[in-house]
């Protein structure tokens, strides 16, 4: 029986301007938008510890404790949205 021939493989690699023009090049964020950001999570945490200590007194706060577990959305949600930005943070 006749051997059949082995065929070699081409190596890969990996075309450079396959990808893109190159390197994108960012400027860095302003100070307002690292103030918000920061701003944010420390809002949403303060919020929380507002409702937790105001919670054992319902007269201190009267409208934080009709939100009832709102406050919780709300406090996390103010979190998430500072989390959010620090992807767009450079």
């Amino acid at each position: 029986m006749p051997k059949s021939k082995v065929r070699k493989k081409a190596d890969f690699t990996i075309n450079p301007g396959a990808f893109g023009a190159g390197p994108v090049r960012t400027t860095p964020s302003s100070t307002w938008y690292v103030a918000l950001m920061l701003g944010l999570m420390l809002a949403g945490l303060i919020w929380l510890v507002v409702y937790y200590v105001a919670a054992a007194d319902v007269s201190a706060l009267k409208w934080m404790a009709d939100l009832e577990a709102w406050n919780f959305a709300i406090g996390f949600g103010l979190m998430v949205a500072g989390l959010l930005m620090t992807m767009k943070w450079h």
